[in-house]
């Protein structure tokens, strides 16, 4: 089977705004592609005709700022090639001790001793913690979990609230938090969370669910809560995730455009009154981590 790719690197800085363009388009062929490592993004089409791929590009082209997709042109993509086109974008990468690598360099990988890897296949949808909003979340993890006294992680619980690929639950797994769980609304990213719990021999470990937050967060008490969610969805809940996080514990939110930090912080203020709080910048988003007194 024959497809057609269309390819073109856009303005890492104009990410977000393009990405606002295709989901108004709404065309499934197109998909954003970004590293925040190396401060890159591409946008990609995959068509089944030529004829398709040269229409919907000159449709989107019109939408884009001008010049944005100058040159772009459909070239024939045979199966076994688009299959895999995506792993030119996805590199291994990592913070503090632990390693973010793609499953296909497993055979040569030497993992450092005393660190912890996680294994990804990310398909054409699956995140990979390049983009800005999963990194702020995981260095966060990373270092709340370094702070405890050794071996205290084993009995700390964790919740990712909107797992999607399920990333952070699993890496959460893999610093040492003995109670994981995750929880999103989409069934698919749950079915995907659970896949990637099983490449990484975390099947059975990780718990993951189909719930909402008010759902997800019932009764809850957990060390360190994260939720990389937008930010609208995070000030319509504070009071339910400030809630869920354990005397002593930690909330960190991403998913927050740095615009919008402000507003983040004054929904969070009047129910985590006395709590610790930080925000960092990275790109165009930034986080709100947040610790409750012990």
């Amino acid at each position: 089977m024959e497809l057609w790719e269309v390819r073109f690197e856009i303005p890492a800085a104009a990410a977000a705004a393009t990405e606002e363009t295709l989901l108004e388009v709404g065309q499934a062929e197109w998909s954003l592609l970004e590293d925040a490592v190396a401060k890159r993004a591409w946008v990609v089409g995959i068509f089944p005709a030529a004829a398709e791929a040269e229409q919907l590009t000159a449709d989107l082209a019109a939408l884009l700022p001008p010049g944005m997709a100058a040159g772009a042109k459909p070239r024939a993509l045979p199966d076994a090639d688009w299959k895999h086109s995506y792993r030119e974008h996805f590199k291994a990468w990592s913070f503090g001790r632990l390693h973010w690598v793609p499953v296909w360099e497993r055979d040569r990988f030497v993992l450092p001793r005393g660190h912890a890897v996680l294994w990804l296949d990310p398909g054409m949808a699956f995140g990979t913690g390049n983009h800005e909003t999963t990194r702020l979340c995981i260095e966060r993890l990373e270092a709340f979990e370094r702070r405890l006294p050794a071996g205290a992680a084993a009995h700390g619980r964790v919740i990712d609230a909107g797992c999607g690929s399920g990333i952070l639950a699993l890496s959460a797994a893999r610093l040492g938090f003995g109670d994981v769980s995750g929880f999103d609304n989409d069934a698919e990213a749950v079915r995907v969370s659970l896949e990637n719990a099983d490449l990484n021999g975390l099947g059975g470990t990780v718990r993951f669910s189909v719930a909402g937050l008010a759902e997800g967060l019932d009764g809850a008490q957990a060390a360190v809560v994260l939720a990389n969610i937008q930010s609208d969805v995070l000030i319509r809940h504070a009071a339910l995730l400030a809630g869920a996080v354990a005397p002593g514990g930690m909330l960190a939110l991403s998913g927050i455009l740095a615009a919008e930090g402000g507003s983040v912080r004054a929904a969070f203020a009047p129910v985590a009154a006395g709590w610790g709080s930080e925000s960092r910048a990275l790109g165009e988003w930034c986080d709100v981590c947040l610790w409750r007194p012990a």
